[in-house]
């Protein structure tokens, strides 16, 4: 899959949504028709407390209501998941397979994107065969646990410089107050959970809300 193909994949947004089991309390496929509802076209599969037998399960059944719906799936981490699934593509964090390899495993029509967290990560990322490089944090996040300082609106402009015109997805600590900001700094997408599934339940006005200001 080319470059443009991810941004394609984004059906005209800059949201990529991710789900969260443990945040939201909810099955993967509840989540997925949930976000669909409220726009999202290019949706995540985050799980990380699941085995992945459970993990897989989930997946599948998340994939079903996506294909109905005409959303499109990441799966984050597993390549394995994502092949035997026939989803969209995956998402590598820095410790996962390497991109080189699981461009081999998925092929050239699969999105793969990776995960950086400085610009010396994200300028070795570019040269990569990737369809996205996701820079973050942005800003101080509690939904995932990391040693990873935020980067900040200037790193994030400082890495959009250093990647070119390979598309960029910010992530960390983003909401509806400054997805505008973040996207105006240089990202292509904005990659999104806790403003989704932390505090009030309701997924597709907090996924219209993001959507209208981005």
């Amino acid at each position: 899959m080319t470059q443009s193909n991810f941004l394609q994949a984004l059906a005209g947004t800059h949201l990529c949504a991710i789900t969260d089991r443990h945040l939201s309390g909810i099955s993967h496929a509840k989540q997925v028709a949930l976000l669909s509802d409220g726009g999202a076209k290019l949706i995540q599969l985050r799980e990380k407390f699941n085995t992945p037998a459970g993990f897989f399960v989930q997946a599948e059944e998340a994939l079903r209501v996506a294909r109905d719906l005409g959303v499109r799936i990441i799966i984050n981490d597993r390549v394995d998941i994502a092949l035997a699934l026939g989803a969209d593509g995956v998402h590598l964090g820095q410790d996962d397979l390497a991109p080189d390899a699981a461009r081999r495993i998925l092929g050239s029509k699969a999105i793969v994107g990776f995960s950086t967290h400085n610009l010396e990560q994200a300028r070795r990322a570019k040269e990569m065969p990737l369809d996205y490089v996701a820079i973050g944090p942005i800003f101080a996040t509690q939904t995932k646990q990391t040693a990873n300082p935020p980067v900040g609106l200037d790193g994030l402009a400082r890495v959009r410089d250093v990647v070119g015109p390979m598309p960029l997805v910010a992530i960390g600590g983003i909401t509806s107050a400054n997805i505008h900001a973040t996207l105006a700094a240089g990202a292509d997408a904005a990659a999104v959970i806790g403003d989704i599934w932390e505090s009030t339940p309701d997924a597709p006005a907090k996924t219209r809300r993001l959507l209208s200001v981005s």
